[in-house]
């Protein structure tokens, strides 16, 4: 054991212990050139006369040194202590970045079921560092919430690279000991075969099973029978003790949780890139993140972040906009007590008293371009339902002015509303007023014809129109008249604003 307030290495001084096991005990300790505080893992002197297990403490040091990232604890230093009684042993040392505060496992024994969208965001953390270590051909072996460090800004780190292998080393042979925690051991490290990044990524799973239900899903008398377990059962249907979670975070779960490899997510990329398609799904329907999930918020792809309601994505922002709105709203009822003091006052001749907006879903707008030679700016439509004013789809640049095309005149936009709305009134909202547009409707839809091809729209599944504006302005709404419910909505335009070779859409709002 090191004694409190010894100088290892001549320079860094160890202050306090604060955490112990079987192979190393860590310690809070000062780094007295640098003076910042840092952690240090000693290894047991005894332990550390076994060549195996002194080795193993080293592989630690190079594996996490070869790792640069933000979720993976930092290695420092490394050294070895000479024993003072001076026999030659000594006591191998690691210095790490000192995290200040606890491990997911203290969190999740104290508050039990996290919230999803903060399960989900320590999860992308975490596949994010394991990602990192694969790519150096790292393999962790032992992921687990206790060798998850949460700080205390809220970011996870993952540490404790003790049994890590290099997919390239032989590695060590433990006869009759599985390598790893048995509470989150996959199938095939179990059962002693071959393991790969697969394996952490199976871990990481269990490991979102117990932050979204506050328990490891298998228990047994042994840690054998835990592990037998993990091989021969599926896990508990996490919906069944998390009711609220959406089908597609548990199908993301399922799938790191596989015991087919084939099934099993390959790599880290592609788990990290369903969590963050089913964070964002989970973080709009709760309606907000806080923690640690506000900040991975902000570090997710535009592919996904637009599917978040804009108030999400711009805080700040949407603040500002409520005060705003607030003022505006004040000065209105003051202007109205005004008018009504004075005796005067009209209506506008317009009323749109029982219209209300329809939910569509992130991913209901779509382009159309039928009669072109390919798809108008495919990669910008989500902006159309995303709730931001400052997002928008535009058309190509049309030099002539004019909508021809080789099958036709036009193109448009339409709205999947499924399974079908009777809609009253359609509003867009554009800062290129005065362009030509109609309206169809369509239960079903021939999205098989090639581009160009000259079928009508009405040959392609479309009725009407059922509604025309010669002049769209932004705001206002489009009278519809259908009789019964229809799924598909198409702004189909027929002409440029006057004097424009594009035009620009921020938004499309069904109304019923």
């Amino acid at each position: 054991m090191t004694a409190i307030g010894t100088l290892l290495g001549g320079r860094y001084r160890v202050d306090a212990e604060i955490g112990r096991g079987g192979m190393s005990t860590v310690y809070r300790a000062f780094d007295t050139v640098l003076e910042r505080p840092v952690a240090i893992k000693v290894m047991h002197r005894e332990i550390a006369s076994d060549s195996d297990q002194l080795e193993r403490f080293r592989r630690e040091a190079r594996a996490v040194a070869q790792i640069n990232h933000p979720h993976v604890v930092t290695v420092i230093d490394a050294g070895e202590e000479p024993s003072a009684d001076g026999d030659g042993s000594g006591s191998p040392y690691i210095v790490f970045e000192f995290v200040d505060g606890e491990t997911l496992k203290s969190i999740i024994r104290r508050e039990g079921p996290l919230p999803i969208p903060q399960a989900i965001a320590y999860a992308i953390e975490t596949a994010r560092a394991l990602g990192a270590a694969h790519e150096h051909h790292i393999v962790h072996r032992d992921v687990k919430p206790h060798n998850i460090l949460v700080s205390e800004e809220g970011g996870a780190k993952i540490t404790d690279f003790g049994i890590a292998r290099s997919l390239s080393e032989e590695g060590l042979t433990m006869a009759g000991r599985v390598l790893g925690t048995t509470d989150y051991v996959s199938p095939e490290q179990a059962l002693g075969e071959p393991v790969t990044g697969q394996s952490d990524l199976y871990s990481l799973g269990v490991v979102l099973y117990e932050m979204l239900t506050g328990t490891v899903p298998f228990e047994g008398e042994t840690p054998v029978v835990v592990a037998m377990k993990h091989v021969r059962e599926e896990l508990p249907d996490v919906q069944l003790r998390r009711p609220e979670l959406s089908a597609a975070t548990a199908a993301v779960l399922d799938r790191a949780v596989a015991k087919d490899l084939d099934r099993r997510y390959p790599d880290a990329a592609s788990m990290v890139a369903d969590l963050e398609d089913v964070f964002a799904v989970e973080a709009a329907r709760s309606g907000q993140a806080t923690g640690e999930a506000t900040t991975v918020l902000r570090t997710l792809p535009g592919r996904v972040s637009r599917r978040l309601p804009w108030r999400m994505r711009h805080p700040a922002r949407w603040a500002g906009s409520i005060a705003l709105l607030g003022m505006a709203t004040a000065i209105v009822l003051w202007l109205t007590a005004s008018a009504a003091h004075k005796g005067t006052g009209s209506a506008d001749g317009q009323s749109h008293a029982g219209l209300v907006p329809v939910g569509l879903s992130e991913t209901a707008a779509h382009d159309y371009n039928p009669f072109g030679t390919g798809p108008e700016n495919r990669d910008q439509v989500p902006n159309l339902v995303d709730e931001d004013p400052n997002t928008t789809w535009s058309t190509e640049q049309y030099y002539d002015g004019t909508l021809r095309k080789p099958g036709g005149t036009g193109l448009g936009v339409y709205l999947d509303a499924a399974p079908g709305v009777r809609a009253r009134a359609l509003a867009v909202e554009t800062a290129t007023p005065g362009f030509s547009a109609q309206v169809y409707v369509a239960s079903r839809i021939d999205l098989s014809l090639p581009f160009g091809s000259s079928t009508p729209l009405t040959a392609r599944g479309w009725h009407g129109p059922v509604s025309t504006s010669t002049h769209v302005a932004s705001g206002r709404r489009i009278a519809i008249s259908v009789s019964r419910r229809w799924r598909y909505y198409l702004l189909w335009i027929t002409t440029l604003p006057p004097g424009r070779q594009s035009l620009g859409l921020a938004g499309v709002t069904l109304f019923r």
